[in-house]
This record gives C-alpha cells, structure tokens and sequence, in this order.
C-alpha cells in the first residue's frame, strides 16, 4: 500500500519535478560531501623552505614511508604537512639526519672504514667536513639562503722556514642586501674556526658576483674605522632626531652629523723622579786601628835574634796609635713610571645641523598658515642637541639649528594597532583565512536549507495534506440504502476528519508565516523573491 502511494505521488509530480528534485538532491549531496571533506581535510603548514633537490627528495621520501599527506610548493623547495604532525616531523627527521642543508659535514666520519683509509682520504675528508659545517652555520645567518665555502689550508713545504698562510672563499646567497658588520661576522667566524686563518685573508661574494670582502688585501683596520665611524654618526644622529621630534613632530626635523675621528694609535712612556722621597737602601760601616814602637838602638844581629828580650835595651821604646772608621750608606731616590696607551678611535670633532620646520595654524578662514619658530625655541632645540651629543667647545664642536619651511608637509598616518578578537587571541593569517573559509561553507548551506530544501518540503507536505483528506471521503455505492442515522453519522465524522486537519493546517500555516516573518526580517530580497515563487506557482 505504502508503495503504491509512493509510486502514484511520484507519477502525480512529473516527469519535470522529478528530474529536478534528482538534480537538487545531487547537487546537495556533492555540496554537503565537499564541505565534510573539507572541514575534516588537517590543516596544513610548512615542514621546511629553502630545501634543495636533494634534501627534498629524501624528505619527501620519508614522508611517503610514514604514508603523510603532504604538499610542494616552490617548484619543491617548500614542503608542506598537517599542522599537528610537524613538531614531530622534525623531530623524527632531525633524528635521521634531514635536512642535510646541501652539503655534508662531520657525518662523512660516521660510516666510513677507517682501517683501510689513507691519511690523503683522510685529509680530503676532514676538509670536506669543515667547509660543509661552515656552510651551514653561515646559513643559520638571516638573509642568507645558501653559502659555500672553499678553504686553502696549505702544508710547509719540507726545508723551509716560512708557512704559506691559510686562506678562504665564500659564495653566499642572499636576500636583499648584508650589512657590513653582518660581512664582518662572517669573516671572523670562518677565521675563528680555522686554525691559523686570518680574517684578511677571507674573501666573500654574492650570487651576483659582487665582491663584498677582499681577501687580498689587508685594508681591514681602514674598513674597520669608517664602520666605526659610520655606527657612531648613525647612533648619534637617531639620538638627536628622536628628541627634536618630540619637539616639533614627526617629520618637521633633519639632522646631519659628521664626526672626525683619530685613528692613530699612541703608546706615551714617562719617568718621574721625587729627590725628597729617599728611601735608605743599605748601610757599611769600617774601623781600622794600628800601633806602631819607635826603636832608638843600633839595629843588630843580636837584637833581632828570637829570645834576646832587649837585654841592652834599659828604656821603654815609645809607640806611635792611629784609628780609621768609614760608613758608606745607599739611598733610593723614588721613581714613577707611567705608561699611557691611547686607542684609535677618538672623536676629534662633532659638527651637527638641525633644520626644523615651522609651526602651521589655522587662520580666520580655516586656511593652514606658516608660522616661523621663535628664537626661543630654536635656542632651546640648540641647548638639548648640545647635551646630547656631549658638545666641548675646546675640541671644536659645532650646533647649528635652523628654521625653514619645508618644501611639502610631513602627512602623519597614525598607526592603528589590531584590537578586539585580533588583539586579544593574536590570530594568523592562516587561521583568518580558515575561519573566513568555514564561514562561507555555512553561509552557503543556510542559503541552500533556506532557499531550496525548504521550499521543496513545504511543498510535499502540502501537497500530501491536499490529498489526504479527498482520499479518506467516505464514497456512497449506487443504489445503497442507507438509513438517515448512519449517513449522518458518516456526514459527523467526516466533516470532524475535515476540522482537524483544517486546524493542522492552520498550525502548520501560522508556523509558516511566523518563520515567513523572521527570514523576511533578516533577508527582505530573499523573501520577496519566495513570494513571487508562491504567487506564480498558485493556481487562478
């Protein structure tokens, strides 16, 4: 029974309602199948940029082993994967040694036979290695997208006293342009890792062939002042500017600053000797004493003989005393030794020119008018450039400020900073993008529930509600007889059969119109163009 009302309220729609509900029902399948599939598609993010062919290829080969999904961008030097498997992406590829970042390095060791090695592979090997670690710490540098490095590390020829010098080569890559203390960084850290290279003795060169250092020569001290130099002018001048600004607004002032710099170096010794600083060094004192007797006689053999006590000698011989006492003492005068060592480098003079502009109001008329600064003011701006710099009028320095309208008005454009959701939860721009995408689905589908599906339901339920009542009349056969009480009775109830289903009508109508009335409310066009539908589809 069932079926066959189904079959004869398909036959009753036609051919063309029922090829369009067909289309309408596919149409919403496929639309409902694409938004499943793409809300549950994961996100995807960058794995790594800036892969070279062979990283990228055993990067993507690994990817396939584990069975990611995965996405190249960038003609394969950008890997993309779902966002929640890259921390460990990288773990697992870190872990196996990717990326190799187009060279290799101390890894060259890991599998090779050292037994059967010569000490030439050896040494070909430990180069290779050096120049491939230096690579990659160069590229750690922003800006830097490649390096290569090439190093010279020359042995001594035998019976000779003299070691040629190590030297080194660098291609690098870059984006935009390196900074000269940036070149300076990349010098001495290829010099620091290698032993006995100087910093002169690195030469650097862009993708271009620009030559950025020179390796050649040995004018690094020269190159090292006008950076330093240059850094103190660009550290002053900011200083400067900043606090003018403040003053007169951003944009109203230009500073230039030149500063002169000393680069000899002086090394002073002094001697200072104090003569009333003495100090007693050491102390000799030295006593002499001697006796001498005066003999009157004859001089004699007898007299002179051992044991003969001077028999002949009757008086007393007379005696001749002398005593000598010396003292020498040693003083140390006090000394001062000063050594005064002056480094290159010291700032000579400073010269600094303020140009400000003036003031703008409004006249009478509302016209913005030029006012030229006061005195005043422009004797203050003097007083704080002054301070600022440090300013010794026994070297030199010179401040000049002065006062003229400049040529176009500075357009200030004040910088609005992300508030509300942006501000708060700080979102990307990926995850702005995903919101704005699921947006757009759901808008889509209350468009499509709306406009279509809605539509189509009223319009089955109506028609089944039209059909239900015509088929549940009681029908009379020809030539019944009936009594008056029983076709009464079947009048009763059809015609209560009638009164409910007018009063469902009636409710599902109210709630149609209730539902007519909040859609027309929020989407008047919509609205107007159902109504119009209605109108043309009901019947004269």
């Amino acid at each position: 029974m069932v079926l066959q009302s189904l079959v004869s309220f398909l036959k009753g729609l036609g051919a063309a309602r029922l090829m369009a509900m067909v289309a309408v029902t596919t149409a919403l399948l496929g639309f409902f199948a694409f938004v499943i599939m793409r809300v549950t598609t994961p996100q995807m993010t960058t794995l790594y940029t800036d892969l070279s062919v062979e990283d990228s290829s055993a990067v993507i080969k690994d990817l396939e082993r584990q069975a990611i999904p995965f996405e190249l961008r960038n003609e394969g030097a950008m890997i993309l994967v779902p966002k929640d498997k890259v921390t460990r992406l990288r773990m697992k590829l870190a872990e196996g040694g990717l990326p190799k970042g187009g060279g290799v390095g101390y890894e060259i060791f890991d599998k090779s036979d050292a037994l059967g090695t010569t000490s030439f592979v050896q040494n070909i090997n430990h180069l290779r290695a050096l120049e491939g670690e230096l690579a990659r710490t160069i590229r750690a540098i922003d800006r830097i997208q490649a390096a290569r490095v090439h190093l010279v590390l020359p042995e001594r020829p035998l019976f000779s006293r003299e070691t040629p010098e190590p030297s080194a080569s660098i291609v690098v890559r870059v984006r935009g342009a390196l900074e000269p203390q940036q070149i300076r960084a990349i010098r001495h850290l290829v010099a620091s890792a290698v032993n006995g290279l100087k910093p002169q003795r690195v030469s650097i060169v862009d993708e271009a062939g620009q030559l950025l250092a020179d390796g050649a020569s040995g004018a690094t001290d020269n190159a090292v002042g006008d950076e330093r130099r240059a850094g103190f002018e660009k550290r002053m001048r900011n200083e400067i500017e900043a606090i003018v600004s403040s003053v007169v607004g951003a944009g109203r002032a230009r500073v230039q600053l030149s500063a002169d710099f000393d680069y000899n170096k002086i090394t002073q010794t002094s001697d200072r000797f104090d003569p009333e600083g003495r100090v007693l060094r050491s102390s000799q004192t030295r006593e002499e004493s001697s006796a001498t007797a005066e003999n009157s006689g004859q001089v004699t053999v007898n007299n002179e003989l051992p044991g003969n006590q001077g028999q002949n000698n009757t008086a007393p011989a007379a005696r001749d005393q002398s005593k000598k006492t010396e003292e020498t003492n040693n003083y140390e005068i006090s000394r001062t030794t000063k050594t005064e060592v002056t480094e290159a480098g010291r700032v000579n003079r400073i010269s600094v020119a303020v140009l400000v502009d003036g003031n703008y109001a409004k006249n009478e008329k509302g016209e913005m008018v030029y006012q030229d600064r006061s005195k005043e003011q422009l004797d203050r701006i003097a007083a704080l450039v002054r301070s600022a710099i440090g300013f010794d009028q026994k070297r030199g320095d010179q401040v000049e400020v002065v006062n003229l309208r400049f040529a176009e008005a500075p357009v200030i454009v004040p910088f609005a900073e992300p508030t509300g959701l942006l501000g708060m939860f700080q979102f990307t721009k990926d995850d702005l993008m995903y919101v704005i995408e699921l947006g757009v689905m759901m808008l889509l589908g209350l468009v499509v529930l709306f406009m279509v599906i809605r539509p189509l339901v009223r319009r089955i339920i109506a028609s089944e509600e039209i059909a239900s009542p015509s088929g549940n009349m009681p029908t009379l056969a020809d030539g019944s007889a009936q009594a008056g009480s029983a076709s009464q009775a079947l009048v009763a109830g059809a015609t209560a059969q009638m009164i409910d289903v007018a009063q469902v009508q009636g409710q599902v109508h109210a709630q149609s119109v209730h539902r007519v009335g909040e859609l027309a409310e929020r989407n008047p066009n919509e609205t107007a163009a159902i109504v119009r539908q209605w109108l043309s589809e009901t019947p004269a």
